[in-house]
């Protein structure tokens, strides 16, 4: 998942540990969750969205490209061996 915390901190001129203190988290937490190495859960991006005055989606961005890659390859092949199986059914 992406997200605009270091824009918006910059925004701020908080740093790290300025956000962390004000969601109540360490500041190795905010670095995981700027660096996508961690997705909040849904209580801390709450938290986040809330200090920066957002909602979730404009501080959160699901990116769900490759799940939509897998399926846009995977759909034909799998709707052409059904017709197949409803033709000789």
């Amino acid at each position: 998942m992406n997200n605009r915390l270091r824009v918006l901190r910059a925004e701020k001129n908080w740093t790290q540990a300025d956000l962390a203190d004000i969601v109540g988290v360490s500041r190795q937490a905010i670095i995981a969750v700027e660096n996508g190495k961690y997705d909040p859960a849904l209580a801390l991006a709450f938290k986040l969205s809330r200090a920066f005055g957002k909602t979730v989606e404009d501080v959160f961005v699901w990116d769900d490209l490759p799940a939509r890659k897998r399926i846009a390859q995977s759909s034909p092949n799998r709707l052409h061996r059904n017709r197949k199986r409803m033709a000789f059914a």
